[in-house]
């Protein structure tokens, strides 16, 4: 037979295993210093447009030449798609021009938004909305 604390402790754990995946499946933005954006001109590696996030890989030349790719990370396709994107809005060879939010630790990433990208000439990403 069974104790009331027992089972109690039972379901709490269970209720721990079965939100775990959820609260591990979406991260914070807190690794991003949302405080202190930076602008990037960079040459398109990589386009990732897939869930849960869209991914940009960007070839940024250093003054000394030297490239680095940044790993930038937007949000949800579906967030996207909802601006117009889809995942043929950018592709490997495009120039952009990136307002982002750099990683806290230093290393070249970042977080995006739609709003605050552009083509290297200044074009838009997407038509605006009428």
């Amino acid at each position: 037979m069974h104790s009331k604390p027992r089972i109690a402790a039972l379901l709490a754990a269970g209720a721990l295993l079965a939100t775990t995946g959820a609260v591990w499946g979406h991260h914070s933005f807190a690794m991003f210093d949302q405080e202190h954006p930076i602008e990037l001109v960079g040459t398109v590696t990589e386009f990732r447009y897939s869930s849960p996030h869209v991914y940009i890989y960007l070839d940024v030349k250093g003054q000394d030449g030297a490239g680095t790719v940044w790993l930038l990370e937007g949000s949800s396709p579906s967030l996207l798609l909802r601006d117009g994107w889809n995942g043929s809005s950018i592709k490997p060879g495009d120039e952009l021009r990136m307002t982002i939010d750099p990683l806290r630790s230093g290393a070249p990433g970042g977080a995006w938004q739609a709003m605050r990208i552009k083509f290297k000439d200044g074009r838009p990403i997407v038509a605006p909305k009428q």
